[in-house]
């Protein structure tokens, strides 16, 4: 597995929410924001949501997925922001990788929020960081 250049990581490990596009059965898009965790081992985001919600039905193993990170603040000339693409992982991985646990230490009070841990196995990656430069993007993907 190639790593995910420092840069990159540095970035995803510094912020807390994504916004993650799914489509439906009909091919209808839908957006959401969510806290996430970030496992560099496994590449893959880390997420909780509560049962009942309308994206609970489009989380199915395997299901391709879209998202953007962007942090707290926006500093227009030297803005940067990442975008990504990925599969859902399977219940079983999730748990197999104790995943959950990492979610639970960097958000410790989620443990008293109902809901359900999920994760976004990450594929493609294009950060942009206009503090190196304007313009300046850096793309990583699994090579198939």
């Amino acid at each position: 597995m190639e790593p995910i250049s420092k840069n990159i990581s540095e970035f995803i490990n510094n912020n807390k929410i994504a916004t993650l596009c799914f489509t439906d059965t009909e091919g209808n898009p839908y957006c959401i924001n969510c806290f996430y965790a970030f496992d560099e081992t496994t590449q893959s985001l880390i997420l909780k949501s509560s049962v009942g919600t309308k994206h609970q039905n489009f989380i199915k193993a395997k299901t391709k997925i879209a998202g953007t990170i962007l942090p707290k603040t926006i500093d227009l000339l030297k803005i940067k922001g990442l975008q990504f693409t990925g599969n859902l992982l399977e219940e079983k991985q999730i748990n197999d990788l104790s995943l959950s646990l990492i979610y639970i230490k960097k958000f410790p009070f989620s443990l008293a929020i109902p809901g359900y841990i999920w994760a976004v196995n990450l594929e493609y990656l294009k950060f942009t960081d206009n503090t190196t430069g304007f313009g300046k993007k850096t793309i990583w993907q699994v090579k198939h």
